[in-house]
């Protein structure tokens, strides 16, 4: 099963705990998952990572397009689930356009119509003001993780290297 990554595991990481100044080697994982057929993310996810303020859009603009997935006829039809399923639970109306607009509708609805796992930093949450990717996940039996999850089932090693 391949992974489908949410924004927030790219600016997290970048800005936090893998920053590419001093782990490279996240970035490298990245990258070497996705050749392997297992690591991906979508268009929505690269369009807010470039609305963004920081040199983060540089590395994404720089790997191979088919990193991020764009959406076919059957994204759009899982899509139309998803609104349905958010509609008939009991979120805000702002809540719910939000959720749809921005790219976790949209990661989930990719994960429904293909064989992914979401990853994400959020967390499970019961607020009629935001809907988290996770509840959704759950309500479709979409397995979500988080990033480090995701390393720890991978047996991602990120060895130091010593000058000589």
């Amino acid at each position: 099963m391949a992974y489908l990554l949410d924004t927030n595991v790219f600016i997290q990481a970048w800005k936090h705990y893998y920053a590419k100044d001093f782990c490279p080697a996240f970035w490298d994982w990245i990258m070497t998952g996705h050749d392997a057929g297992q690591v991906f993310s979508i268009k929505k996810v690269y369009d807010e990572i470039a609305a963004g303020n920081d040199d983060l859009i540089d590395w994404v603009s720089e790997i191979d397009k088919s990193f991020f997935i764009e959406p076919s006829y059957e994204t759009e039809n899982a899509f139309a689930r998803v609104y349905s399923w958010a509609n008939e639970q009991n979120y805000e109306n702002a809540a719910i356009a939000e959720f749809m607009e921005v790219a976790d509708g949209h990661l989930v609805a990719h994960a429904l119509q293909g064989n992914y796992e979401v990853v994400t930093m959020e967390k499970v949450g019961n607020s009629p003001k935001k809907i988290k990717i996770p509840n959704v996940c759950n309500a479709f039996g979409i397995n979500c993780i988080t990033t480090f999850e995701m390393l720890r089932r991978e047996c991602a090693k990120f060895i130091l290297e010593r000058a000589a």
